[in-house]
């Protein structure tokens, strides 16, 4: 599963590396909320967590307009945008079912109604620095007798963004009388998560679906409906392009931010955990 990643990178870098014709970050969004967001949007976030809203790159076709002299419909526009992490499906009753659809299963997103229709037409891209996975560990215990979680950070070694492959829908809440309203509309995304690289299951079972630059413009392309050709990109598998090591505790408080969460910590403070590239149990 993937639960929390770092969004460290601010709009303008991102709009250069996904090649983005419209940046939309700074328009009006609504959020589920109830508080401010903090970090804000649109700055650096090292502990993305469900339920904040983060910068998503998808592609959509401009509204045509109603000018009868018009024969050429538009080209699809590559857009970067605040969407509220845990996705909600258009037809829900209730918002707060995103907060139990923060991932989905690159194996069944193709049959689960809930995820159906945005896996053949609404796509997108979710940049991060690196996400964070939990090691439940095979030795040690904590204070409370349960098995003892290690936070790992997993990133790209190449030191390259990762561009995690995600579905988004809209949510139109129809207590809000005018369509052009910002609130009338809730824009949700998922991240889809896949089988863990050899190595990385030794952290947890499943990892984000990850694409490389070469397939970013047929996994965000909205015309691309062909099932068949869905199915190959979400079963994309690619070992030995990420490295993770271990961190402080300290990022599993969300209101714990900043890049020191990244600092990796010293085998010597590592108690029986498991080393995703030997296999060695370190600390007992």
């Amino acid at each position: 599963m993937c639960g929390r990643y770092a969004a460290s990178a601010r709009p303008e870098d991102l709009v250069e590396e996904f090649e983005v014709e419209e940046d939309r970050t700074a328009e009006p969004a609504r959020s589920v909320l109830a508080r401010p967001q903090e970090p804000p949007p649109r700055t650096p976030d090292y502990n993305m967590a469900p339920t904040k809203q983060a910068p998503v790159v998808l592609t959509r076709v401009p509204r045509q307009g109603t000018d009868e002299t018009y024969v050429e419909p538009p080209a699809p526009v590559r857009q970067l945008r605040l969407l509220t992490w845990g996705l909600v499906p258009s037809w829900a009753k209730d918002v707060k079912v995103g907060q139990r659809m923060a991932n989905a299963r690159a194996e069944s997103v193709l049959e689960k109604p809930s995820y159906a229709r945005a896996a053949k037409a609404r796509r997108c891209l979710v940049p991060a620095e690196g996400y964070y996975e939990w090691q439940v560990s095979p030795t040690a215990t904590d204070a409370k007798g349960k098995p003892r979680k290690q936070p790992f950070f997993i990133h790209r070694a190449d030191g390259q963004p990762l561009a995690i492959a995600g579905l988004y829908e809209f949510w139109r809440d129809k207590a809000v009388a005018d369509p052009d309203d910002p609130d009338a509309w809730l824009t949700t995304f998922t991240v889809i998560t896949t089988d863990a690289d050899p190595g990385l299951d030794r952290i947890h079972d499943r990892q984000p679906l990850i694409l490389e630059r070469e397939d970013w413009g047929r996994w965000l392309d909205p015309t691309l409906t062909d099932g068949d050709t869905v199915r190959e990109l979400l079963a994309f598998h690619q070992p030995g392009r990420l490295d993770a090591y271990p961190i402080s505790t300290a990022v599993n408080a969300t209101r714990n931010n900043g890049p020191d969460l990244l600092r990796p910590v010293g085998r010597e403070q590592l108690v029986g955990v498991v080393d995703p590239v030997t296999g060695e149990v370190i600390g007992g």
